[in-house]
């Protein structure tokens, strides 16, 4: 019997994070495997807008700001509990990127990334600028403490690494199969058919705009939701959750992994954000030794890292 592609993403995911554990030597283990979620939530919103829509974006990090900085705002200016701030972020988000992508979508290639990477660049700057409101450069706090009481009331400590381990891992496990049901329906098929060519999708009567909207929306809400993780995490958010260069790294994890994928994407994630604790020893070569990595893997995987070694096992198999 043949396993459907939704069933066996989540077959492969939830044991690796299951069983990850019991090889962590001590809680910093935890913290990185949370990072490691949060990056691999965000970039399976880069699969849709990506590997299924075609479409590119270099400043998705403005929608984690929007959402981290909601996080922050709300409960001190609106007494919102930081869940339902979380939740109203990733509304805050979805309108703004129907409002900005309405425009920007009808550009293409270069000229699409230059002005979704404007986007991010402006959120940064309001960010950073408006210090009366969000602290500035130096960052805010994020009032939890609501949050907390209700945490301690059953017996849960938020400054445990190991409950956000599994706090992101629910939240990720959640979004893959969103995504992967997005993907079997008719929406992600249209997608697909707009990411093979736009000409011939108009031709069988996709509307193309409509769905490159849709996909440029629900990657951003999964943008804004890995911020709010960081933020309610973290306890303390700065404007850098919004920087570009967050952009380019969930760009690169997903075309890195394989955009076609998302488990492939999140693997992406998951070697991004642990190669640099790796290479420790080679501080002062690190980013030339990431950028060689990457220009290996680009030159003789062009499908992304987990796509091609899954075509090479099976090829020695048949």
């Amino acid at each position: 019997m043949r396993l459907s592609h939704k069933t066996a993403t989540l077959l492969v995911l939830i044991p690796l994070i299951v069983l990850a554990p019991i090889f962590f030597p001590s809680n910093f283990y935890y913290r990185v495997g949370s990072l490691i979620f949060i990056n691999g939530l965000a970039v399976t919103g880069m699969v849709i807008l990506i590997g299924y829509a075609g479409q590119i974006s270099l400043g998705h990090a403005g929608f984690a700001g929007i959402g981290a900085y909601s996080c922050a705002l709300m409960p001190v200016h609106w007494g919102i509990p930081p869940v339902a701030a979380a939740v109203l972020g990733a509304v805050i988000s979805a309108l703004l990127a129907w409002l900005v992508g309405r425009p920007i979508l009808r550009l293409k290639g270069y000229y699409l990334a230059v002005a979704t990477l404007g986007f991010g660049i402006l959120v940064y700057m309001v960010l950073t600028n408006e210090t009366w409101l969000t602290g500035g450069p130096d960052g805010m706090s994020v009032n939890d403490s609501g949050l907390r009481d209700m945490a301690e009331a059953v017996g849960i400590d938020l400054k445990n690494s190991q409950f956000w381990y599994w706090m992101c891992a629910i939240v990720l496990v959640i979004g893959v199969w969103l995504a992967m049901n997005l993907q079997d329906s008719p929406t992600g098929r249209a997608l697909r058919a707009v990411h093979g060519s736009e000409v011939a999708a108009r031709t069988v009567g996709v509307d193309v705009a409509r769905y490159k909207l849709q996909a440029f929306v629900i990657s951003a809400v999964y943008a804004s939701v890995a911020g709010s993780m960081v933020a309610l995490q973290n306890e303390f958010v700065t404007p850098d959750v919004a920087g570009y260069m967050h952009s380019i790294e969930w760009v690169t994890m997903t075309v890195l992994g394989g955009a076609g994928s998302v488990l492939g994407a999140i693997f992406g994630a998951a070697i991004l954000t642990t190669l640099p604790q790796v290479l420790t020893a080679f501080a002062e070569y690190e980013q030339l030794l990431l950028g060689l990595i990457m220009m290996l893997v680009m030159i003789f995987m062009r499908d992304g890292l987990l796509p091609s070694i899954m075509r090479r096992i099976r090829g020695k198999d048949e």
